[in-house]
């Protein structure tokens, strides 16, 4: 790939390697998010009727992990000029797309710990590389009362290797976390990338309304998160792809989607958090 000019290499490494977190306003059009959010909300109905189809991440919060192909304007989504940049710049040019969902706030949502979404690989917490990217797209405007995403900038760098499961920092460590964050407070239109590994958290939805996240997890060459994740599309749905997306999946090609097995449970965010402790 040729670098874009738009989106320069080093401004992309300064944001991932420094604040852990970038992102892109105005990068789709209104009308194109909202389909995804008719996707989203069609894709939850489905999931709530399987057995096992969401998975909780704390009181009136659910993921669910769906077929890229059952999302409308997926294709055009990981087409995005600044999409592939970010991913050429921090993991290579075998950057490979091992995960596609969407996280759910609903009205009622309870603050969440400080936490990581899995345990810093040693790549990272003794090379000091960046080996996967996490990236998001908002389906609805978010306001300040809809449990926005939070991040403490510059952790994913932070050694919680003793804390559980390397991701859950102790809370003793939380009043620095409080000083640091940042809610984000992200329109339609706006996707980010971010280190899984900076420390960040949801926290309470106190509106009315659902704040849908299409999430879409990526790995470089040295990564391993497709193991905790079922990837599925049909060979006519790969046949499909732009030349710019052949070979950048990395899950299983059918005939058919069946249902999509959710295996990245995260038991520590079931519980709810009393009074932000």
């Amino acid at each position: 790939m040729t670098e874009d000019p738009l989106y320069e290499t080093a401004e992309i490494m300064a944001g991932i390697y420094g604040d852990g977190y970038i992102s892109l306003t105005n990068a789709y059009e209104v009308a194109l998010v909202d389909k995804m959010r008719a996707s989203i909300e069609l894709l939850y109905a489905e999931a709530r009727q399987t057995d096992h189809g969401i998975l909780p991440r704390g009181p009136e919060r659910w993921y669910v992990e769906v077929a890229p192909e059952r999302i409308d304007a997926f294709a055009d989504i990981v087409s995005h000029p600044w999409f592939l940049a970010v991913n050429e710049a921090i993991l290579g040019p075998e950057w490979r797309i091992v995960e596609v969902g969407f996280d759910i706030p609903f009205p009622g949502a309870t603050m969440q710990p400080w936490h990581r979404d899995f345990r810093s690989p040693e790549a990272t917490s003794r090379g000091r590389r960046i080996t996967s990217l996490a990236f998001n797209l908002t389906a609805v405007d978010t306001t300040p009362d809809m449990g926005p995403f939070e991040i403490a900038p510059g952790t994913q760098w932070d050694a919680i290797d003793e804390c559980p499961h390397g991701m859950f920092p102790d809370r003793s460590r939380w009043p620095r976390y409080e000083r640091l964050g940042v809610a984000k407070l992200a329109q339609r239109g706006t996707i980010s990338a971010r280190s899984a590994l900076t420390i960040h958290r949801g926290t309470a939805n106190r509106s009315d309304k659902a704040r849908p996240v299409l999430v879409i997890g990526v790995d470089g060459p040295d990564a391993a998160n497709s193991a905790h994740h079922d990837l599925q599309m049909t060979r006519a749905f790969e046949a499909s792809l732009p030349p710019v997306l052949k070979g950048r999946f990395n899950g299983r090609v059918v005939e058919q989607i069946g249902c999509v097995r959710q295996y990245h449970v995260i038991d520590g965010l079931i519980e709810p958090v009393v009074d932000g402790y």
